[in-house]
């Protein structure tokens, strides 16, 4: 049970439960994103510099691993509760193999000389609603077709736009 819910899902079920649907069903416009391209780029030059940090487990690949953290490094803080979920999962599915770690998320802004740091714990209280997250987004993920799209500020830069709203 929730073992094909990836960190990429768990992010977009906060952003959006539309492109959460889409993306689970394998309706993927991203290929087609500036913006996915350039989070690419910065996840290569950050892999780059840390020379092969990136670890797979499972169907998650985590950022790097030191002693005390899982580090997760992203291009923006536009939407920190999404990415410390995706943290969050991350940091359980070290825990069902017995690696116990804090999670560390490092926001590296477009100039790259700011980073901003945000930790977080995957206590017992995280854990139980996270379980509760899954179990959400295999509902979602399940149901025969898309939520409704809302349109927001944040749709215009979504790789998805065109679909839901043209």
């Amino acid at each position: 049970m929730h073992s094909n819910i990836t960190g990429t899902l768990i992010n977009y079920y906060f952003h959006c439960k539309t492109q959460c649907w889409l993306h689970a069903n394998r309706i993927n416009l991203e290929d087609n994103s500036e913006d996915v391209r350039i989070g690419k780029v910065l996840h290569e030059i950050n892999e780059e510099e840390s020379k092969n940090a990136e670890i797979a487990i499972d169907n998650v690949k985590i950022d790097k691993l030191t002693k005390e953290y899982l580090v997760e490094v992203k291009k923006s803080d536009s939407d920190i509760e999404a990415v410390k979920w995706q943290v969050l999962l991350y940091l359980y599915k070290l825990k069902q193999k017995g690696i116990e770690r804090k999670g560390k998320i490092e926001f590296i802004e477009k100039n790259r000389q700011k980073r901003k740091i945000h930790y977080v714990e995957l206590d017992a209280e995280n854990e139980r609603k996270l379980l509760q997250i899954l179990e959400e987004i295999e509902t979602l993920i399940d149901s025969p077709a898309p939520p409704k799209p809302v349109l927001a500020r944040k749709c215009r830069k979504c790789a998805y736009y065109a679909y839901c709203f043209i």
